[in-house]
Order: structure tokens, then sequence, then C-alpha cells
């Protein structure tokens, strides 16, 4: 298949109902300065883009065990739409790194086509992947040659019987040749994301890390988030970054990256091994490992990021409750400014943190978004 990079035909799509006007926005004051600003002078570079809504993982902290209903081949974002869409963000609005996500992007047929096509138009561009690894040992090779730079791979558990549980899936096998894959075709640095849920794999911490430093790989820990389906999150019941240092400092010895945070939403730690019976570290620095804690000591005040759905919405939060539809008006036939200036409107009213205007997940104003995270894009 190959995409085309012009304009495509309007057509009619449930990206929005063609006969319903957009939803208005306020506008961006006059004189704001070019880019996707927002009213706290923040500037989001990082573009999160989902692929698809749809996974073949069934995790207990992101999806309800019978699955989603899942969107219509027509309500998600074709390859031009996405090109166009990604290609109005860099050339026009000063985004610097895109990030595809799903769902599960490697269920996506056309994923190869994608992004070639993105990286025929954005030779330069960093493009990142998250993924479950479901399938990669096959496609890792074909993902580096049609120009992805590097993966990032979900991955809670080494033991059988706990991934299962956490996943709902036996595919552990299936993952680790998927992670193995992806650094033998050149994906690296290789990126592990690990969720710890509290007495089930929260105790496998250490061995996880010693495992993905002995490998080469950056492994991050994530504080569970309210993005569940069945909305069972509770603060009293997640690992908050504290535990995960605590439970980290067993074996390790961690001390602060003196490299800049750059607006990453991991805080890096190098680690080095604990000496038997000391607090003190021994030998040499191993590698590093990130703590992502968006509940605990969120980071929103440097939050760099802009989201855009499966079905082509724009998310300026990853807990907005308001979405933004780009979509609709690109296939009603808007040009790239009246599309670029939409995204400017969405972006301008993005919230304080965790879609409101101020700090606290835990806050009793916090009202958790209605989509998961599959169906948003992490």
């Amino acid at each position: 298949m190959s995409v085309q990079l012009g304009m495509p035909q309007p057509r009619e799509g449930t990206g929005s109902d063609p006969g319903v006007p957009a939803l208005a926005l306020p506008s961006r004051p006059a004189g704001m300065p070019a880019g996707l600003v927002d009213r706290y002078g923040r500037r989001a570079t990082d573009m999160r883009l989902s692929l698809t809504d749809k996974c073949n993982l069934r995790c207990t902290y992101c999806m309800p065990a019978e699955g989603l209903e899942w969107l219509s081949k027509q309500a998600v974002m074709s390859a031009a739409e996405i090109v166009r869409i990604v290609r109005i963000g860099v050339d026009v609005l000063g985004v610097r790194e895109l990030r595809l996500t799903g769902g599960e992007p490697l269920v996506r047929a056309d994923l190869l086509d994608i992004i070639s096509a993105l990286r025929q138009a954005h030779p330069e561009l960093p493009i990142s992947m998250t993924t479950n690894a479901v399938g990669l040992d096959r496609k890792a090779a074909g993902l580096k040659a049609a120009g992805l730079s590097r993966i990032n791979v979900s991955l809670d558990s080494l033991h059988e019987e706990t991934f299962t549980k956490l996943t709902r899936r036996p595919f552990l096998d299936k993952v680790l040749a998927g992670v193995d894959a992806a650094w033998a075709a050149g994906l690296g640095p290789v990126k592990l994301n690990a969720v710890l849920m509290r007495g089930i794999n929260d105790a496998e911490s250490p061995s996880l890390l010693a495992w993905a430093l002995d490998r080469g790989y950056e492994l991050r820990f994530i504080e569970q988030m309210p993005l569940d389906a069945d909305h069972g999150w509770t603060r009293r019941n997640m690992i908050t970054a504290a535990e995960i240092r605590e439970l980290l400092s067993v074996d390790f010895v961690l001390s602060a990256d003196p490299r800049d945070r750059d607006g990453a939403p991991a805080e890096r730690f190098e680690v080095r091994r604990r000496a038997p019976g000391s607090a003190e570290a021994t030998g040499p620095v191993l590698g590093t490992v990130g703590i992502i804690a968006s509940v605990t000591e969120p980071f929103c005040s440097d939050c760099r990021r802009t989201r855009i759905t499966a079905e082509g919405k724009i998310m300026s939060c990853l807990f907005s409750r308001e979405e933004f539809d780009l979509l609709g008006l690109l296939r009603g036939g808007a040009t790239d400014q009246e599309l670029a200036e939409r995204w400017q409107d969405a972006m301008w009213v993005k919230p304080k943190a965790h879609g409101m205007d101020h700090v606290g997940l835990d806050a009793p104003d916090f009202v958790q978004p209605d989509r998961s995270m599959s169906a948003i894009g992490g």
C-alpha cells in the first residue's frame, strides 16, 4: 500500500457528524507565540498518537476481562490522515518527538506503511512506539527498516503465572521473544514499562530490575493510575514511588541521574549494587532505572505532551474529560491552517494538572475519565 501525502477527500465518518459544527473553543489571545502553548506557559512538543484502540491483552489495570467495544474501521484514522496530522504537528506546530501508541499498534495491518510514510516525510524525527511486544519478534526488523527509532515494551512480570494473572493471556514467552528481537534489530534503547500491583508483582521489582540491567534494557516503574476501564483504582492499593524505591533498596543503591530530566515523565536514577550487610554501594554504575510517579510526585508543571486518540480526538491531558475533534474537521475539508488553529485552541485550555485546575489525583473533586488507557493512547 502506498500512502498519499496530499489532502484526503472529505468523507463521512464517526470522527464527527459532518452536519454538526465543531465544538466552540475559547480562542487564544492575540499575539500568543506559535506552537502548542497553554495558559500555564507550557509548550507541547511531544506527540502521542494512538493507531488503534484494539489490544490482544486484557491487563487488569487497563481493561475488563471481556474487552471493550472496539471502534469501527471507518471511525479510526486512516494512514493518510495520520500522516497529515503528524505533518501539521511537526511542520506547523513545533512537535519534535512522536510516540505511536494504542491499544496495541502491532495489530494494525498497515503499521509498516504508516511508519515508512512518516519517516519519508520527516527524516530526522524521533519516532518511537509503545507495544506489548506480542508478535514483535516477527516484525522488529521490518519496523526498523521502515524507520522506527526505538521501542517501549510493557512488561510487568518475568513469571509466567503472574504475567498471565495480570494480562489474562499466557503470552510471556512471546513478549520476551519480542523484546530480544527489538534489541537485535537495533530498536534501542529498549525501554521496559512495569506497573506494580500490590500483593501480585511488587515483590518482583528487584529481580526485574536486575534482569533488565543485565541485558542493557532501561526499566521504568509506573505508579498505577486511575485509568482502568473497571474504575476499580484506589489510592490505598497502588504502589507509590516511595515504596518502589524502598523495594529496590533491598538489593540496590539509587542515586539521582545527573542528566537533565528535560520534561521526561520518568525520574531517573543511577543504579549500583548494595554491599552485603551495608547501606553503601559497591562497584560501578550498572545502568539506570526510571520511576514515573504521576500520582504521588506529579510532574504536570513541565508536561510537554499532546495526545491524539485513534479516532482523531485531541486530548490535552491524559486525565481530561474534554476531547476536541480534529478528524471530523479534516474529513470535512478543513485546511492545514484551520486544523492547526483548532489544535492550538484545544491545547490552550489544557488543565493545570490531572484534568483539573490543581494537582491531586486523590483530591475529592477528581473525576476519573470515562476512557481507559487503551482507548486514550498512553
